[in-house]
């Protein structure tokens, strides 16, 4: 559980699912421990009638399988605000890299220390907006790559979510040459429940 007790009614609550290190401005921190993607509980416990504006994930969904991916998002649309979002990023399947592939392939490459060694699934837009659909958002793609690996990039605001991992912050993406892509998108709640 997460301690939102210290917010005025009115104000209006942003977090980011599975935070690690992640700390920004206006955004609470929340780990697995207190705050379980699949735990419902977690959420009403939490956010009893109050509800979130944004929620912010970097490399999460890709250590749920689809099906809990879609779960989790029905868990989430249900304590977004009518017009919030979740800014997702994920691992993409489609760039054509095969070092970064093999990186973050489904058991990832190496020990079970390492962090893709609990990758469950490994997105690709087709996916991760069927996913977030099928939850009732509607998807706005901000980067991808499509089938054939060609790289589409949307103008986003990171003040609405940042991610590092990013055309345009992550450290490996210099001089024009994408060394680490993320497929980002946007999926906003459109109607209320």
């Amino acid at each position: 559980m997460i301690d939102i007790s210290h917010l005025a009614p009115t104000e209006t609550i942003k977090i980011i699912i599975g935070a690690s290190s992640q700390k920004y401005q206006g955004w609470m921190q929340t780990q697995k421990e207190e705050l379980d993607l699949l735990r419902l509980v977690d959420w009403e416990d939490s956010f009893k009638e109050r509800r979130i504006e944004a929620i912010l994930s970097e490399h999460v969904w890709e250590h749920l399988t689809y099906e809990e991916g879609v779960q989790a998002a029905k868990i989430c649309y249900k304590y977004l605000k009518t017009n919030g979002y979740i800014r997702c990023a994920v691992l993409d399947g489609y760039f054509q890299n095969k070092e970064y592939q093999n990186i973050v392939k489904i058991g990832g490459p190496g020990p079970l220390d390492h962090p893709a060694a609990s990758h469950k699934i490994v997105h690709n837009y087709n996916t991760i907006t069927n996913l977030f659909e099928e939850a009732g958002f509607e998807v706005e793609l901000l980067e991808y790559c499509d089938e054939d690996g060609k790289f589409y990039f949307t103008n986003w605001n990171p003040e609405n979510g940042f991610i590092y991992r990013s055309k345009r912050f992550d450290h490996r993406n210099q001089n024009g040459n994408l060394g680490f892509v993320s497929l980002i998108v946007d999926a906003k709640k459109v109607e209320g429940v």
